[in-house]
Formats: structure tokens, sequence, C-alpha cells
């Protein structure tokens, strides 16, 4: 007896698979330079039959299972935990109450997610509030009906003075502060 996420399984074969990819480079004389091995993802084979007054519950939830990429555990001679890649069920006259099937197993890597949301505290400490953060521009409603003021060059000046913004100031020692 087998078990795949706590359903029972005759399985009859297990054949586990250990591929790597070798990479060669020519030589003039003699066999090929072997210079990097990589492992690939391990697989596993296996064939049995399901049986009992819940085989076909087992096989939808198998087929369930398969279909949606639902990372399953499987606990026979090897334990292994991967996704479905192939599932076949043929049916004959010899399994009365079940069927024979025919699965396969795939392992996979979940790759998590390197974004933050807010900054560890050892740098949130070191980043002082903002003092100013200037101001922002406004569209003014009533400037359509007034007439252009011809005398611009002083009042822009006074604008330089009015919109400076101060910069962000870091605590010394930070790795900010240069």
């Amino acid at each position: 007896m087998a078990l795949i996420d706590g359903k029972y399984i005759t399985v009859q074969s297990e054949s586990p698979d250990f591929p790597v990819t070798a990479t060669e480079q020519p030589v003039e004389k003699g066999i090929n330079l072997v210079d990097h091995v990589q492992a690939q993802a391990r697989t596993i084979s296996l064939s049995g039959i399901i049986s009992g007054p819940d085989a076909a519950k087992t096989r939808a939830y198998l087929i369930t299972a398969k279909d949606k990429g639902q990372i399953v555990k499987y606990v026979g001679r090897n334990a292994f935990t991967g996704i479905i890649t192939g599932f076949s069920t043929p049916t004959d006259y010899t399994t009365a109450n079940g069927m024979t099937f025919s699965l396969e197993l795939r392992e996979i890597r979940i790759a998590a997610s390197s974004y933050v949301d807010t900054l560890p505290p050892p740098i949130k400490a070191q980043a002082a509030p903002i003092v100013n953060s200037g101001t922002k521009q406004t569209k003014d409603k009533s400037s359509k009906d007034k007439p252009k003021d011809k005398g611009k060059g002083k009042d822009k000046d006074k604008d330089k003075n009015k919109d400076k913004v101060e910069k962000v100031k870091f605590k010394s020692g930070s790795k900010w502060n240069k």
C-alpha cells in the first residue's frame, strides 16, 4: 500500500529518475571534456491499481490535482513531493472494483518573491524625516480671465526663493550620509 495525499493506492512498480545535464567541450584527441554538471528535476513513475469503494473518488482527486498543478506528497517505497505531470487509467476485465493506473510525478521548486513592502528597522531608523517636501503647483482657474502681466521678471525671482526645497538629512555614520 502507498499513499498520495492520504489516498490509498496499490503500487506495483516505482521508477525514480535522477537526471543531470553535462556540458561537453570537444578536444582534438580522446573523449570530450566535461566541464559542468547541472542537476535536473527528479521524476518518479508509478504504476499500480486503484481499487475499493473509493476508487472513483481517488481517481477524480488525482485528475483534479493534475489539472490544477497542485503539489502532492507520495509515500511508498520512496517518498516524493511534486506535481502530477502524467496520469492514465486504462481499465479492463481483470480489475472488478477499480482500475489500473500509470502516473508520473515531477519535482518542482517554487521561487520566493524578493519584494519587501517596508524598509527594515535599521534602515528606517537612519532616514531622517523630511522637513519640507516642497509645494505643489496648482492650476489657477481664474487665470483665463486675467490679462497677461508683462513684468514677470521680478515675480520669477520671488517664486524661486519661495519654492526652495530643503535637502534630506541623514544621521552621521549612515551609508547615505556622504
